[in-house]
């Protein structure tokens, strides 16, 4: 959504900033944490970044925005873009006096969201921050803003406004923004917030990116506007000098910081190292973007992100509405909302500190404990169907135990080490799958497609093992909704044996100290690789195909080397790969991530002779790195790639 249609955060109609930290804290207990937790709406530059201001509203001008409640959403497009022919009548009815609209030039683009993490921990922490405090961090941003705009006073942009100072009614999915192509004059900045408003005209041609925009109603907008709006909310168009491009990518500097970095709680607590808690937010924004956190994880966050802020806004609303002294039932009211942002406040802090790294570990989630054997010593096998019938168990032996379920749950539930538990066709849900601490052995039978086993989508792991000795056999693992790898080992040794993995999140983690052994399966679909190694790990992986995945859409997928196996290193995992097909991945085949410097020289010499693809490796440099990397591959055919097979990089 474009900055001009944001929802504001801090920017509430009708409500001052000294209103906000005031009206209700006076009126009931003068808590010093709730005054704090309001006030830091009065920054007035997160205000501009947030909406726009209200427009005065008349009854002339209300039935002038009553004209546009039924604009087609095909008249609405992008900058740059032309209105789209079309041969029915559009349901807009516009004078024929009125001047109709051309299309807008092309704005300014700058990949500030392709840069590399170095370069974006560089601009912020070294050159925009320089130290600084977050209660001043709005004054760091006025000061480099109003550097760059010292280059030229007067330039042409693209005003992007909220839509609601136009329509009625509108879908803001057909609708993001309203573009006007407006003058802008830059006049010297009398405090650290007035750089971010700019005076603006009309500019000539008339142009939008609604077609048939009156013209009368941008000019009467602007009229009440008194020609002042954010700064933020106007793109320099392309085809002037390079002076406009130094202020175009100054501005996109400043609203990433407003939209990915900052916090609404930022100037309200005490950060000795502000630049240091910056640069561990430019590194969770990067392992969002390059597929290193998950695509699940990265929404929910995303989510929570975005549900605290609407919080914060529906906070001060509702505050606002309040017009005397709070009665007892709104003054609960406010408290209420008041605790659920600072729950949701301490839920992202608690993320953002642990960052959810890929390259972990992850946060341990098994709590349960290990049952072991069984008193009397006894081994049982758990049938799981939902009739048992005497043909079922025909080849078993005449002294098994048996316990018959129709619920693989209470199967896992009531299972002792040395169990055995034995799927019959079908779709199955198992919680349990992620509570694996007892030696066991899961297998299906039949054909593995028909041993369907789908994850609970409302938890965050599906299949988790501490058992010193797990071995499933024989299933398909289709993952749905969590968030987790679909298989993590984090300890002890799990065999994976003729199985399908169906991946929506990460594909199967083998964490620090864990082993993981996998053959005969397939494993496509993870978005991010479909084998991690975490340093001190070892695998053994013998027959597979891997394939299809790091299906994780970023706007850098050009920087992302997960795909079929990734190895972390240092200490080094250990890996041996034999007769596996590796394919059609969207990174590497397979790629090594975080060498030591030793290791980074030879793989450099290696891949200058075309180990990457293969092609007259030089044979002594190539076993040297898989010796120190303790990596063993014999027979594999990787191949089709989208950035290559083999890849040996630094983080």
């Amino acid at each position: 959504m474009a900055s001009g249609s944001r929802l504001p955060e801090d920017a509430v109609r009708g409500v001052s900033p000294g209103q906000r930290g005031e009206k209700i804290v006076s009126a009931l207990t003068g808590d010093l944490v709730m005054a704090a937790a309001l006030k830091s709406a009065a920054s007035p530059m997160r205000s501009v970044v947030a909406s726009p201001r209200p427009v005065k509203g008349t009854a002339g001008r209300e039935a002038a925005r009553r004209r546009l409640q039924l604009l087609p959403g095909s008249q609405a497009e992008g900058p740059g873009q032309g209105p789209e022919e079309e041969e029915e009548e559009p349901l807009l009815s516009v004078p024929e006096e009125d001047e109709e609209a051309r299309p807008l030039p092309p704005v300014c683009v700058f990949p500030m969201r392709g840069m590399w993490r170095e370069e974006k921990v560089a601009l912020y922490c070294d050159e925009v921050l320089q130290g600084y405090k977050a209660e001043d961090a709005d004054d760091a941003m006025s000061k480099y803003l109003s550097e760059k705009l010292k280059l030229k006073d007067k330039w042409l942009g693209v005003w992007k406004a909220n839509p609601e100072l136009f329509f009625v009614k509108y879908e803001e999915s057909s609708i993001p923004f309203v573009g006007i192509l407006v003058e802008v004059t830059c006049k010297p900045s009398q405090s650290s917030s007035s750089c971010f408003n700019v005076t603006v005209s009309v500019a000539e041609p008339f142009s939008s990116n609604i077609a048939n925009i009156p013209r009368d109603l941008v000019d009467e907008i602007l009229e009440e506007l008194e020609h002042s709006v954010s700064l933020l909310e106007v793109y320099p168009v392309e085809g002037q000098d390079s002076d406009l491009h130094d202020i175009a990518l100054a501005l996109e500097v400043v609203r990433f910081f407003y939209d990915f970095l900052w916090r609404d709680w930022d100037d309200e607590e005490s950060c000795e190292n502000y630049t240091a808690l910056i640069e561990e937010r430019i590194n969770l924004w990067c392992d969002i973007q390059d597929g290193t956190i998950p695509g699940p994880i990265a929404q929910r966050f995303k989510k929570t992100l975005e549900k605290y802020k609407n919080k914060r806004v529906e906070l001060i609303e509702y505050q606002s509405n309040i017009k005397e002294d709070p009665s007892a039932a709104e003054a609960v009211e406010c408290w209420k909302k008041y605790y659920e942002i600072v729950m949701l406040c301490g839920l992202l802090k608690m993320w953002e500190d642990l960052r959810l790294r890929v390259h972990g570990p992850f946060f341990p989630r098994i709590l349960r404990r290990r049952k072991g054997k069984r008193n009397f010593g006894k081994t049982i096998t758990h049938i799981v169907a939902k009739v048992m019938t005497t043909d079922m168990v025909k080849d078993l032996s005449p002294d098994t135990l048996l316990q018959q379920h129709d619920d693989l749950d209470l199967a896992l539930d009531s299972c002792y080490s040395g169990d055995t538990v034995v799927i019959f066709p079908g779709e199955y849900q198992a919680v349990n799958l992620a509570l694996l601490t007892d030696d066991i052995v899961i297998k299906g039978i039949g054909k593995r497609e028909e041993i369907m086993i789908t994850s609970e989508p409302s938890h965050d792991s599906f299949v988790v093992s501490k058992a010193d000795n797990v071995k499933l056999m024989h299933l398909s693992l289709i993952q749905q909704g969590t968030v987790d790898g679909i298989v993590v080992v984090e300890s002890g040794h799990m065999t994976l044996e003729n199985c399908v993995l169906k991946c929506e999140g990460t594909g199967v983690c083998v964490l620090t100290g864990a082993a993981l052994t996998i053959t005969d399966s397939e494993i496509t679909g993870a978005q991010g690789a479909g084998v991690e190694l975490y340093p001190g790990s070892v695998a053994i992986l013998e027959r597979n195909e891997i394939h299809h995945c790091n299906n994780l859409r970023t706007c850098d997928s050009s920087k992302s080397t997960l795909g079929g196996v990734n190895m972390k290193v240092l200490p080094a995992p250990k890996l041996k790969m034999t007769n596996n097909h590796i394919y059609n991945n969207n990174g590497y085949g397979v790629s090594i991530l975080q060498p030591t410097e030793q290791f980074f020289i030879v793989a450099e010499e290696v891949l200058n002779k075309g180990a990457a693809s293969g092609d007259k490796r030089d044979d002594n440099m190539l076993s040297k790195v898989m010796q120190n990397l303790n990596l063993e591959m014999n027979n594999n055919k990787i191949e089709a790639n989208l950035k290559g097979d083999i890849r040996i990089v630094t983080s």
